[in-house]
């Protein structure tokens, strides 16, 4: 199947701006990052601010698989089967799943690799799939954070459905609780915003995840970032840890 697109059919703008976008984007060096961090420490939040100041593709890995599924790609076949029977999708899988995703051209100056690698055999793994295509991991910013702050960041939150806006009790509290500011409709918690949810993704996280720091720690290119620090200031350390 073909994917070519016309140019004809391609509105000016896009192409202008895209145009832009890579003239900007020629002379930033390459970075290839991972943000590893417990639910909740502000990876979602900085990732698209670092994403575009650096010209880096995002790869969420869960984003990644749903996409691999919905297209139908070899690999996406098979991470389907695998989820069908109920069992988790390899590592090999998600690891050529990302392999794959770095031929786009909006991969070429790096990455910022979220939620992924979560256990130390699969940093091994990336690290080998990565030394294949003679490249490696330049940066791991730690986005630390003690369990109590989590909590009540996590805990305190509600969102609006149908436009994603989110609130936060004590942090960014609606005008009137339990209510959108915009449209007057009643806010929700996910589900797995809860203290019990998060309590056992911490402990996965302890369990599995930090290794994978100390992995990266003794390679020497592990940054801690204070976490618990306004999203404006943690903005400037992750520029800082890049610089």
């Amino acid at each position: 199947m073909s994917t070519s697109v016309n140019l004809e059919d391609v509105p000016a703008e896009s192409l202008m701006s895209e145009l832009l976008r890579r003239m900007r984007c020629s002379s930033k060096p390459d970075k290839r990052v991972i943000f590893i961090g417990p639910p909740g420490s502000g990876k979602g939040t900085q990732s698209p601010i670092i994403k575009d100041e650096y010209c880096l593709c995002h790869l969420a890995t869960g984003d990644m698989l749903r996409a691999s599924v919905a297209a139908k790609t070899p690999l996406g076949i098979k991470a389907k089967e695998a989820m069908d029977k109920g069992e988790l999708v390899s590592d090999d899988l998600v690891v050529g799943i990302i392999d794959e995703a770095l031929k786009k051209p909006s991969c070429q100056k790096g990455f910022i690799l979220d939620g992924f690698p979560r256990t130390v055999v699969q940093a091994e793994k990336l690290d080998v799939m990565l030394q294949n295509r003679g490249t490696k991991v330049d940066k791991v910013l730690n986005f630390a954070i003690d369990d109590p702050i989590l909590e009540e960041r996590i805990t305190g939150r509600w969102i609006h459905p149908a436009s994603g806006r989110s609130y936060h009790t004590k942090f960014a509290p609606p005008k009137v609780p339990g209510i959108d500011d915009v449209t007057g409709e009643p806010l929700i918690q996910r589900k797995d915003d809860t203290a019990a949810v998060l309590k056992s993704r911490l402990e996965a996280f302890h369990r599995q995840t930090e290794p994978v720091i100390d992995y990266y720690a003794k390679k020497g290119n592990v940054v801690n970032l204070p976490a618990e620090k306004p999203p404006q200031t943690v903005t400037t350390e992750v520029k800082k840890a890049l610089s």
